[in-house]
C-alpha cells in the first residue's frame, strides 16, 4: 500500500517510477478521488458541527421563550440526522473505498539501483558459483530418474490431478532431510527463529501481506473463506500485524517450513512434466522485519543464507537482480538464486528474496517506535526462500546422479539419511 500524502507531494515522480515497471500513470485520477474524498470529510465535519451546535441552542432557545427558534433549529438537527449526515457518510465511504482499491492494486515502486526491463530476459547476473559437474554420460532430467526412485507422478495424479505428485521410500526421506537441514542452518547458524503457523489463513492476512485482490485467482480457498498459504510468507509477516514493536534494534528474523498451496493459474503449458511447479510443495521461508535503514543490509543478509544452503550443498548458482518487468508485485527489489540443472541444461529458479519496504506494513499496519521518539513508523518486511525444497531436491537428482540412475546423497545431508548415501533406482 502506498501513502496518499507522499503522492500528493510528488505525483511526478510517483508516476515515473510506475512507468519503470511498464504501469500507466494513475495519480491523476487518485488525487482526483482523494480531493473530492477530502471535500467530503470537509463538508461532514462542518455539518456535524452545525447539527451539535443546533442540538445545543435549542435548550438555550427553550429557556428563553423563544418557542418557534427552538422549532426551528429541531427541524435542522432532524435534517441533519436523517438526510445530510447519512448523505455525506456514505459518500464518505464509497470515495474512500474506491480509493482503498485503488491504492491496493498499484504495485510497489522499484528501487533506485533496480534495472528497467519488460521481463526476464532482462535481469542482471550479477554473481556465479561452484563448478559445473562434468559428466562422462549424457545427464538426464529428473522427471526420467524420478519415477525409478520412488518419485511418482501417475499416483499423484491418480489421487489428487495434475501437478501432484507421491513419493515413496528414499526419495521421501530426502526430501524430509532437505527440509530438516534447512531449518538447521536457517536457526542453528543464521539467528531465525523456527515457528509452526497455520496454513489456513484470513482475508486480512492475505490482504495485509499483498497477495489479495491481486493473486486471488492464483490461491486455493476453502469453502469456510479461508486460504490456503501460498507461502508461510503470509503467516509470519501478518504476525506482527497492528503490532507498535518497541525494540527493532536487531531484526525480527523468523522460518518456518510449511506446505504451501498454489493453482498456478497464470502457468498453463509452462513446467507441466516433472517436479518443478506443483499445486501443493514444501518451503523453508524465511522473513525479517526491521527498521527502514537497516533493510537494505538485511535484503544482502537473507540473500547470503539462502545461498550458504546451495554451497553447503555444492549445487552450482547464480544470483540475478530482477528488473523493474519481473519483480512480483509487492517488492520494491528482488534477488532471485538460480540453481543449475544438468538435465535441463539450464539455471532454474530456486530461491527469490524480496525487500519489500513498508509496502506490506502499510496495510496491515505494522509500526515501531523509534528509539527516543514519540511518534511511530512503519517497519520495513522482506521474505525469502530459504530453500523451496522440492526444487532443491531436483536439483539434488540432476546433480548428484549417477549413469546407473542412481543419486549420491550430498555429504552435508548425511546425518540426516540414517546411513542412506545413495538413491538406488528399483529393479
Amino acid at each position: 500500500m502506498h501513502d496518499i500524502a507522499t503522492i500528493r507531494r510528488e505525483p511526478e515522480a510517483f508516476d515515473a517510477a510506475l512507468a519503470r515497471r511498464g504501469a500507466e500513470p494513475v495519480t491523476a485520477r487518485l488525487l482526483d478521488l482523494d480531493t473530492r474524498r477530502r471535500t467530503v470529510l470537509t463538508e461532514l465535519q462542518d455539518a456535524q458541527n452545525r447539527r451539535n451546535a443546533a442540538s445545543k441552542a435549542i435548550g438555550q432557545a427553550m429557556g428563553s421563550g423563544n418557542t418557534d427558534e427552538a422549532e426551528r433549529l429541531k427541524a435542522e438537527v432532524t435534517e441533519l440526522k436523517a438526510t445530510t449526515l447519512p448523505r455525506l457518510e456514505e459518500d464518505a465511504r464509497v470515495l474512500g473505498a474506491e480509493m482503498d482499491d485503488m491504492l491496493a492494486a498499484i504495485p510497489n515502486l522499484p528501487a533506485d539501483d533496480v534495472p528497467e526491463g519488460a521481463g526476464e530476459e532482462e535481469n542482471v547476473e550479477l554473481s556465479t558459483w561452484g563448478e559445473k559437474r562434468e559428466f562422462d554420460f549424457e545427464p538426464r532430467e529428473h522427471a526420467d530418474i524420478g519415477p525409478m526412485l520412488g518419485l511418482d507422478f501417475e499416483i499423484g495424479a491418480n489421487i489428487a490431478g495434475a501437478r501432484f505428485t507421491f513419493l515413496r521410500g528414499d526419495i521421501a526421506r530426502l526430501h524430509r532431510a532437505l527440509a530438516q537441514f534447512m531449518l538447521d542452518k536457517q536457526t542453528r547458524e543464521n539467528g531465525y527463529t523456527e515457528c509452526n503457523p497455520p496454513v489456513l489463513v484470513g482475508d486480512d492476512a492475505m490482504y495485509g501481506t499483498d497477495k489479495l485482490p491481486k493473486f486471488a485467482e492464483d490461491s486455493f480457498r476453502t469453502t469456510d473463506d479461508r486460504w490456503l498459504v501460498p507461502t508461510s510468507e503470509v503467516p509470519l509477516t501478518y504476525s506482527v500485524a497492528g503490532e507498535i514493536l518497541t525494540d527493532l534494534a536487531q531484526p525480527i528474523r523468523l522460518t518456518a517450513h510449511t506446505l504451501c498451496f498454489r493453482s498456478e493459474a497464470g502457468s498453463a503449458g509452462r513446467d507441466t512434466r516433472g517436479f518443478i511447479r506443483q499445486h501443493q510443495f514444501e518451503k523453508v521461508e524465511m522473513v525479517s522485519i526491521c527498521r527502514p535503514e537497516d533493510s537494505e543490509a538485511e535484503h544482502e543478509r537473507m540473500t547470503r543464507c539462502a545461498e550458504a544452503i546451495l554451497e553447503a550443498l555444492e549445487l552450482p548458482y547464480r544470483r540475478m537482480l530482477l528488473c523493474t518487468g519481473d519483480m512480483g508485485f509487492g517488492a520494491r527489489k528482488t534477488y532471485d538464486l538460480e540453481v543449475w540443472l544438468p538435465g535441463q541444461g539450464a539455471y532454474r529458479e530456486i530461491s527469490s528474496c524480496s525487500n519489500v519496504g513498508d509496502f506490506q506494513a502499510r496495510r496491515m499496519n505494522a509500526r515501531y517506535r523509534p528509539e527516543g521518539e514519540k511518534k511511530t513508523a512503519f517497519v520495513h518486511t522482506l521474505n525469502g526462500s530459504g530453500l523451496a525444497v522440492g526444487r532443491t531436491l531436483v536439483a539434488v537428482m540432476e546433480n548428484y546422479q549417477q549413469e546407473d540412475g542412481s543419486v549420491a546423497v550430498p555429504e552435508a545431508l548425511a546425518p540426516y539419511m540414517g546411513g542412506v548415501t545413495k538413491l538406488e533406482p528399483a529393479a
